[in-house]
């Protein structure tokens, strides 16, 4: 028992909210990375050889960054002219099937300016719908910068401010008319409880009926029939 609630440690393939960054070793519950993380694909087991190749690797990536304040400088002043662009799919409040994350923005700075970047410096929760960014970035003490991302959908263009908002104003009233409608179940539920409700205080009247002498519904049924056979009666003795 205690085998499986133990945690054991992962090396994430991909940002996982909460959880950590891609490349990340985190420690998480045993079933929580069997029945979750790795069946998706999201983490991989960490062990000493692959945990060794992705240090190797992190201290490669941290060759390029800066070093010191000249360099962020230099580096906050491409950023500051670059527009980094992601097409993602999304639905028609604008909201992504997904996220981007930090690693992807560390990803896209890299690919499209071979500018190495601390993933954990990009001090960002991922983005989960389309829209006009400004991320912030630390690149050195008291360097910071401000990198303009947009997120398109995918095969269209980014709307207006105006119509972004109104998306996102649709999507909240939506949200909250889900919150506020009753479940299904729990509306049977009452229905049942009514029901029984019903038929209790119908069942208690009753016996509050017998107690006091009162007739039930039989009681009156058989008082309505009972001169029918007492006709039947005197008849059968008249004959006689």
């Amino acid at each position: 028992m205690t085998g499986e609630t133990a945690d054991v440690e992962v090396i994430l393939l991909s940002d996982v909210e909460h959880v950590g960054l891609r490349g990340d070793v985190v420690s998480v519950a045993r079933g929580y990375a069997r029945n979750f993380l790795l069946p998706r694909r999201l983490a991989e087991e960490a062990t000493a050889s692959r945990v060794a190749e992705l240090q190797k690797r992190d201290s490669l990536r941290a060759r390029s960054e800066a070093k010191t304040a000249e360099q962020a400088n230099e580096i906050a002043e491409a950023l500051s002219k670059t527009v980094l662009r992601f097409e993602v799919k999304a639905g028609p409040t604008g909201s992504l099937f997904g996220s981007v994350t930090p690693t992807d923005i560390a990803d896209e700075i890299w690919s499209t300016k071979k500018i190495r970047v601390d993933r954990r410096k990009i001090e960002t929760d991922p983005i989960k719908r389309i829209g006009r960014y400004e991320v912030p970035i630390g690149l050195f003490e008291d360097v910071h910068v401000e990198v303009k991302t947009e997120v398109i959908p995918e095969g269209g263009e980014l709307p207006s401010e105006d119509e972004l908002a109104q998306m996102e104003a649709a999507e909240r009233a939506e949200q909250e008319a889900e919150a506020a409608a009753p479940e299904p179940a729990a509306e049977l539920e009452e229905i049942f409880a009514e029901v029984d409700a019903a038929e209790a205080a119908e069942a208690e009247a009753a016996e509050a009926d017998a107690a006091e002498g009162e007739p039930t519904d039989e009681a009156e049924a058989e008082s309505e029939a009972e001169p029918e056979w007492r006709a039947d009666a005197d008849a059968a003795l008249a004959d006689e």
